[in-house]
């Protein structure tokens, strides 16, 4: 198996992407928050109290996407053109997901995974006053599509999401 981030002798180094024509590229990540029932309860009932907590989760992960490059050595900067974060309430856990979209010459996948990731930090962020048990889980990528690798999807069991 070659790696691609790896030079001859061994050595990191970041990929030329000069030469690559920008296509269209989307990536999607998934991850959840497990937190207590009465978080849970909070979150329905909004009364969390530092406040709008999926609001503020958003924002983090849409904020989170356009800082990849800072955060990963390796990563290229590259123009994320769109970003989506939804969260949804679930009998003991948030789920969230997130979709990158791009014209560029490489994929969004770490940007994405970094939304969902940062999403999910900003909800126990918020949580943790009421629940410091709250942990994040199963968080990766379920899809991308573009580039020369064209379209990927995860098999999830179960048919979950």
């Amino acid at each position: 198996m070659k790696f691609t981030h790896l030079n001859e002798s061994g050595s990191a180094y970041m990929v030329d992407v000069t030469g690559k024509r920008p296509t269209v590229r989307e990536a999607t990540a998934q991850g959840e928050v497990v937190c207590s029932p009465e978080v849970m309860a909070a979150l329905r009932d909004g009364t969390v109290p530092k406040g709008d907590v999926l609001a503020v989760a958003r924002i983090a992960g849409v904020s989170a996407a356009k800082k990849v490059p800072e955060l990963l050595p390796l990563a290229h900067t590259i123009g994320v053109h769109g970003a989506s974060v939804e969260l949804e309430l679930h009998d003991d856990h948030v789920f969230i997901e997130a979709t990158v979209r791009t014209a560029d010459r490489t994929g969004v996948e770490m940007e994405a995974l970094t939304s969902v990731s940062v999403a999910a930090l900003a909800v126990v962020d918020m949580v943790k006053g009421v629940d410091r048990s709250a942990y994040l889980r199963r968080c990766g990528i379920v899809a991308k599509s573009g580039g020369r690798s064209g379209d990927w999807s995860r098999e999830l069991p179960g048919g979950e999401r």
